[in-house]
């Protein structure tokens, strides 16, 4: 089956394949780079990320500001917790969440900006 995405050369170039071949990871990296990015594959955890973005918040602002319940809300923030995305700090009985650095943000802007391209 020939079409215009495929390769038909028997040739292996190996200076390509070297090359790379020098500058690949370990596989846990790859394993853990594809479960940092599994965090973004869910529309309710990227908006949650996106508010995070713009102010910190508590649990029943984000509940509120979705409109899903504290215990969806509570869910996804564990989930983004436990993946380093977000952190959080107490005072008194509330606990304010905010993005974990700004390399969140980062990766936020970029797929905004790509997907607006």
């Amino acid at each position: 089956m020939n079409n215009e995405y495929t390769c038909d050369c028997e040739v292996i170039h190996e200076h390509a394949v070297n090359e790379a071949k020098e500058k690949m990871l370990s596989n846990d990296t790859y394993i853990d780079l594809a479960s940092l990015y599994k965090m973004f594959g869910d529309a309710t955890r990227i908006k949650i990320l996106h508010a995070l973005e713009h102010h910190e918040m508590c649990v029943c602002d984000l509940a509120a500001l979705l409109g899903l319940t504290k215990s969806a809300v509570s869910h996804q923030l564990k989930a983004l917790r436990l993946a380093n995305l977000v952190r959080f700090k107490k005072e008194g009985q509330i606990v304010f969440y905010s993005l974990a650095d700004d390399h969140v943000k980062q990766i936020i802007d970029m797929g905004f900006e790509h997907i607006n391209e």
